[in-house]
């Protein structure tokens, strides 16, 4: 697997696997005692209602993405709901 630097996705497009753009990526989160990654937050797209989707929310509004559902990392993040 490539290495992709934290960098490089801040901001990027984040889309279903049925090619549903869902928002942007706004942060990642993760375990601070394990190090592993937990979810992507994502700043959903007007009109995307998260819970339509399979995913959850935080206090913001922010979508949670669980790491797991990541697919594929190009020109987007593809997800799979």
């Amino acid at each position: 697997m490539v290495d992709i630097l934290a960098e490089n996705l801040s901001g990027k497009s984040v889309m279903g696997a049925d090619g549903t753009e869902l928002g942007d990526l706004y942060n990642i989160t993760m375990d601070l005692k394990t190090g592993a990654l937990d979810n992507l937050l994502v700043s959903p797209n007007e009109g995307i209602i998260p819970t339509n989707h399979g995913f959850s929310t935080d206090e913001t509004g922010r979508i949670q993405i669980p790491v797991q559902s990541v697919q594929a990392v190009k020109d987007y993040i593809v997800v799979a709901r």
